[in-house]
């Protein structure tokens, strides 16, 4: 038996796009010989659907389809494995159940439910599912399958140091001595997740003895970014194929050989993983993503001189193309010459279009409207914000008359400090390098300048300012990011102390309350902010949960 992973990039919703994939895929597969073809958790309806699954049409358009899909695929030589919810029944008190439905010749058989429901992170499925209470090996000319969602395989008590759940769906299955162990996935991506799945579905294996094959969802939705990269193992562990990361691709595996594998041939070595190249198509991805399942296809991007909006004009370049990006310079009183000539040459590398707005004649009317009112005050931030929103409203202003969205240009180490305005530099659709921080953001930008100088290395030299007062430098109110990320990749990606993060790194212990009360300070601006591509374990946005109104003892 040969069976495909068919990873492909569904839209939440988009059922009759989303049928078609599965159809197209299904046909390839069966043209390569493939008697099954896998495909992702809920590919059939996209994922995640959130509240969406609270809608009993929604949940009925999802029954309609499955029956759909049958249909279309009745002729084909291949049976089909897909992800779908449907309406849960009974007395669970849950609108839906998490399954995967087994279709052959237009048949339907096995409606398998996922049992294990994540309700960490990003996850909080057992508001939306109900759990299966049972788990069933189905056969497919006689072979004997084992196929599970997602989480199912996630609960091996000899690979994880302290398992979240008491039961190992995948253990119980062997009870019924499956051949082949199928999952159906939709892991997020983030630093460092491909590797771990990898080193995990490889001991199930050797655990268990049998083959293991995982379909996972590639494509952006929302905050979060799905890299494919499907698997299948041999018996012992050893990988036999990796599929692409960051774009749909299908690979066949000869099951025979998985199966029967002689114990002197070689595994495919695996991969090497390069978090900063990852990262980076990780954000490609999401980009183009985000963009074009909203319904649009040109991007505004606030070009400062500086390296973080330079960052994000390249991602935006490459997932849009040059043509569907716009760069737009706003100098103000107290911009450089260097933030118009490095912008320019960005934008010349790039080859998208810039244009300058200059805001000093609108500064200089919004401070005379003030003027009376700031009688006898210092000039403070206030002044510094105002120049900030000022360039957010034409921003927005553009947004409306081109139909672009505008992608903020702010870094984890600002959003996380609050070095940020509301209603200025945070003003836009979507937070595109909300979860790099700063010194990733330099790993990204060299490792784009690998070949030739893409970005400028004047952008990549120069001290990082706002230039929102005379000669300004973020170390006037930050410590050095060399520092200051540390600090913060601590604290807020892994919850480590203060006193933990001082025993690590050897930073003061003033300094580290410092920031940390920085953090918790911000929150409120954080909640406003636009969704954050999610590529860490942890990121701003409905991963981290943290109220607003709290009095916090540092």
């Amino acid at each position: 038996m040969k069976i495909a992973l068919a990873q492909i990039n569904p839209i939440v919703g988009d059922f009759n796009g989303n049928l078609e994939k599965l159809v197209v895929a299904s046909q390839r597969a069966a043209d390569l010989g493939a008697r099954l073809t896998v495909f992702s958790e809920l590919a059939i309806c996209g994922y995640p659907p959130a509240d969406f699954l609270e809608k009993p049409s929604f949940l009925a358009r999802c029954r309609t389809a499955v029956d759909e899909l049958a249909a279309a695929t009745e002729h084909l030589s291949t049976a089909v494995a897909a992800g779908v919810a449907l309406p849960a029944g009974g007395e669970s008190g849950k609108p839906a159940v998490n399954a995967a439905v087994l279709l052959d010749r237009g048949q339907l058989l096995l409606e398998q439910h996922k049992r294990l429901l994540p309700f960490y992170d990003v996850f909080d499925e057992p508001r939306y599912f109900a759990p299966s209470r049972q788990q069933q090996v189905v056969e497919l000319d006689g072979v004997r399958l084992a196929i599970t969602i997602c989480e199912d395989a996630w609960n091996d008590k000899n690979f994880w140091a302290r398992p979240l759940y008491k039961v190992d769906p995948m253990a119980e299955l062997m009870q019924q001595k499956p051949a082949v162990h199928i999952n159906l996935s939709s892991s997020p991506f983030w630093h460092g997740k491909r590797a771990i799945r990898r080193q995990m579905l490889a001991a199930i294996a050797r655990r268990d003895g049998i083959p293991v094959l995982m379909c996972n969802q590639v494509g952006g939705n929302d905050s979060l970014i799905f890299d494919g990269s499907s698997l299948a193992f041999d018996w012992r562990g050893g990988l036999i194929t990796q599929a692409a990361s960051f774009k749909e691709d299908l690979v066949v595996i000869d099951m025979d050989a998985a199966i029967n594998v002689p114990a002197h041939v070689p595994s495919v070595p695996d991969p090497e993983d390069d978090d900063t190249a990852a990262a980076y198509h990780a954000l490609v991805l999401g980009t183009r993503d985000y963009v074009r399942k909203c319904g649009f296809c040109k991007v505004l991007v606030g070009l400062s001189g500086g390296i973080d909006s330079a960052l994000v004009a390249a991602i935006a370049k490459e997932a849009l193309g040059a043509e569907n990006v716009i760069a737009v310079g706003m100098p103000s009183p107290y911009s450089s010459s260097g933030s118009i000539d490095d912008s320019r040459t960005l934008a010349a590398n790039l080859g998208i279009r810039f244009e300058v707005i200059a805001i000093s004649d609108l500064f200089h009317e919004y401070t005379r409207a003030l003027e009376l009112h700031f009688a006898g005050m210092k000039i403070d931030t206030t002044e510094e914000n105002i120049q900030s929103r000022i360039r957010g409203g034409l921003l927005m202003a553009l947004s409306n008359k081109f139909s672009a969205l505008v992608l903020t240009t702010g870094n984890k180490s600002e959003m996380a400090v609050g070095y940020c305005t509301l209603y200025g530099d945070m003003v836009g659709a979507l937070a595109v390098i909300g979860d790099l921080v700063k010194t990733r953001v330099y790993a990204v930008c060299r490792w784009l300048n690998r070949d030739h100088e893409l970005i400028p290395l004047a952008i990549l030299d120069k001290p990082p300012s706002a230039e929102l007062r005379p000669d300004q430098k973020d170390t006037d109110s930050l410590p050095p990011y060399e520092i200051l990320d540390p600090i913060l990749e601590a604290y807020v990606e892994r919850y480590e102390t203060p006193e933990r993060i001082v025993q690590a790194h050897g930073f003061s212990l003033e300094l580290v309350k410092q920031v940390v009360h920085l953090v918790e300070r911000s929150e409120y601006k954080r909640q406003q902010a636009a969704p954050v591509l999610k590529v860490t374990s942890k990121s701003f946005g409905m991963g981290r949960r943290f109220p607003i109104a709290v009095k916090v003892q540092v």
